[in-house]
């Protein structure tokens, strides 16, 4: 894979204050990248030097090798941005909405209708095409402003906080729509400080604290990076206790737990694991070898509140 976002030393001062602080990461093409961080770690400034909305003064942000600082045009054609707050014209039908913007573009007429019948199907807006954008849910508005973003076909999708104020239904149809954008061949690039909709679809993650590059790499890898002891779980057929007392001996495992399981043919142990991924086949081996009829044996991934509160510490910048 290729690098497509390419963020170089890049520090943002607001009177005296530095909101970002010598941030430097990539992004490959076709990632869904998460940019984490809570209020006020310096997401939104990143992202509007990436938009081209605010030149930096320290570093710069290359996106598909162009610099956002010396050819911004040739970046502005390669982005479409959807900010954290945006507007919409209420008394505009969501077609009309979908044209003027096209327009701006230079889009022809003949295309555009194509092109909205086309993006209005994508965001699951067809039936809605004739309705005034007033009479959309903030659901529906964040569909038809991502729709917004689409017209001239960026490569790369660059979303502030594309989730925020949606309810549980609508931040899942979100992300679906990622996910299918992505699977286009885009590159998504989104802030967010709902860890949930990071450990569903990103691929890789920065988190940011007080302008600070904090975590930065693969939700597995830093999962493993910052909380080396793995959660466990297995299942076996009848009593346990063979299988407890396994566990108990073996070096890399501790705190074996046995649990009370509602299935009275079944028992379930949960232990802390901190070996390899061999290490960790080796011990399914060995309670096979041993008879002990295992039926689950699987890892109960760390979420991502436990990564990132791991990785900050609470500062404000």
């Amino acid at each position: 894979m290729s690098t497509i976002i390419d963020i170089q030393n890049l520090s943002i001062t607001y009177n005296g204050r530095r909101a970002v602080d010598d941030l430097s990461l990539t992004v490959e093409k076709s990632d869904i990248f998460g940019f984490v961080g809570p209020n006020g770690a310096g997401k939104t400034s990143t992202i509007r030097v990436m938009a081209t909305l605010l030149e930096p003064k320290v570093g710069d942000i290359f996106i598909g090798g162009e610099s956002v600082k010396t050819n911004p045009v040739a970046v502005q054609k390669m982005i479409g941005y959807m900010p954290d707050v945006f507007g919409v014209y209420n008394d505009m039908q969501v077609w009309e909405y979908l044209d003027f913007f096209g327009a701006c573009y230079k889009i022809s007429e003949n295309e555009r209708k194509v092109l909205i019948s086309d993006l209005l199907e994508l965001v699951d807006l067809s039936n809605r095409r004739d309705d005034k954008v007033q009479q959309l849910s903030q659901g529906l508005k964040q569909r038809l402003s991502l729709a917004r973003t689409l017209l001239h076909d960026p490569e790369v999708l660059i979303l502030d906080e594309p989730a925020s104020g949606l309810d549980p239904r609508a931040r899942v149809e979100i992300r679906e729509l990622l996910r299918e954008l992505s699977k286009m061949g885009k590159t998504i690039f989104f802030s967010t400080h709902i860890l949930a909709d990071v450990t569903e679809i990103c691929t890789r993650v920065a988190i940011l604290e007080a302008g600070k590059l904090v975590a930065y790499g693969a939700i597995d890898d830093l999962q493993k990076q910052l909380i080396p002891t793995r959660k466990m779980l297995i299942s076996v057929l009848g009593d346990g206790s063979a299988a407890t007392d396994l566990l108990n001996k073996h070096h890399l495992i501790t705190n074996v737990t046995p649990l009370e399981s509602t299935r009275t043919t079944q028992s379930e142990i949960h232990f802390d694991f901190s070996g390899s991924e061999e290490e960790k086949s080796a011990i399914l081996a060995e309670l096979v070898a041993e008879k002990i009829p295992v039926i689950r044996f699987a890892e109960d991934h760390q979420n991502m509140e436990s990564v990132f509160m791991k990785a900050t510490k609470g500062i404000v910048s």
